[in-house]
């Protein structure tokens, strides 16, 4: 049986999100994964880390208001720690799983930077809310420090760009351990954006979107197949209407025109969509599946989902 190179990428249903959640969450997933891997898939894994890394940016910048002598965790040390902790209970429940099944196959976490355009219009008009609740005064200090902020009901919070991944620093890295047979788990919650200043590169105040992160990374590692794997089994048109339909297979061109008609929500399924199409436009062969996790091995054999050709 020849095997198939698939990055797979994991929504927030996979994770959970408080720390106890995370724990039970990534050994349920690490019996999907698994079934992937007994199926033929080579699998290199990103996820999402929104209420990880949320959690993390309030502990600390709270953490550092109280204590003078502490600073307060910039956004790119906040993505840095969730891939960390995230990456650790995943590797270790699917090393666990692979075992029990007889499949000695090594899992490792990198910390991933993505590198991010300084000139990408997103920085003009942040979109990601993050952050605790600020008071007016609080949110004027952001404001003074060069930060952005909305106001809420009940106060402020802090937003964030949300650019477009243009390279992944550690795909060398990444390209070399799958290959050698390794399942790796990098880009987690969309990579950290990090903007190149000379030879340095500095961490960007941003968030990525996961899916275009996970379509890049399939792109750079020339994946036979992208599977994003969300809340709902299908892709559907009319969504949330009565003349809901789902998507079984479709093309690109079909996508294209969807898209085009709006049919797809800007912050849930069209990124998912948006990031499918530019990976099979860039190689020859390729396939995307976009489906439930408790559904992924069905879509993997393509029994179900939204198959992208």
């Amino acid at each position: 049986m020849s095997r198939k190179k698939v990055v797979v990428a994991l929504g927030h249903r996979a994770l959970g999100t408080t720390l106890p959640e995370q724990y039970e969450a990534t050994k349920r997933t690490a019996k999907i994964l698994a079934n992937l891997v007994e199926a033929g898939a080579d699998i290199v894994i990103s996820h999402s880390n929104a209420p990880q890394v949320g959690m993390i940016h309030t502990a600390m910048n709270e953490f550092g208001a109280k204590r003078k002598d502490y600073t307060q965790a910039p956004m790119s040390v906040c993505s840095a720690m969730s891939q960390g902790y995230i990456g650790y209970d995943l590797q270790n429940a699917l090393r666990a799983e692979l075992l029990t099944r007889g499949i000695s196959k090594p899992v490792c976490t990198i910390i991933t930077q993505v590198m991010v355009d300084p000139y990408d219009d997103a920085f003009s008009e942040p979109v990601k809310i993050i952050g605790r609740l600020l008071t007016k005064e609080e949110a004027d200090k952001e404001e003074r420090n060069g930060n952005y902020v909305t106001e809420v009901e009940g106060g402020y919070r802090r937003i964030v760009a949300a650019p477009k991944p243009q390279g992944i620093i550690e795909i060398d890295s990444i390209r070399t351990l799958s290959d050698a047979g390794h399942v790796v788990i990098a880009c987690g919650g969309g990579g950290i954006p990090v903007l190149a200043q000379g030879v340095q590169l500095k961490g960007a105040s941003a968030i990525i979107e996961k899916d275009y992160a996970s379509g890049r990374l399939a792109e750079l590692l020339n994946a036979d197949e992208l599977m994003i794997l969300t809340s709902v089994e299908h892709v559907s048109i009319g969504y949330h209407t009565t003349s809901e339909t789902p998507l079984n297979e479709i093309t690109v061109e079909q996508a294209k025109q969807y898209m085009s008609e709006d049919q797809f929500e800007p912050n849930t399924m069209l990124p998912k969509v948006e990031a499918g199409v530019s990976f099979i436009e860039k190689g020859a062969g390729r396939r995307v599946v976009i489906t439930s996790i408790d559904k992924a091995l069905e879509g993997y054999l393509g029994k179900t989902g939204t198959i992208i050709r």
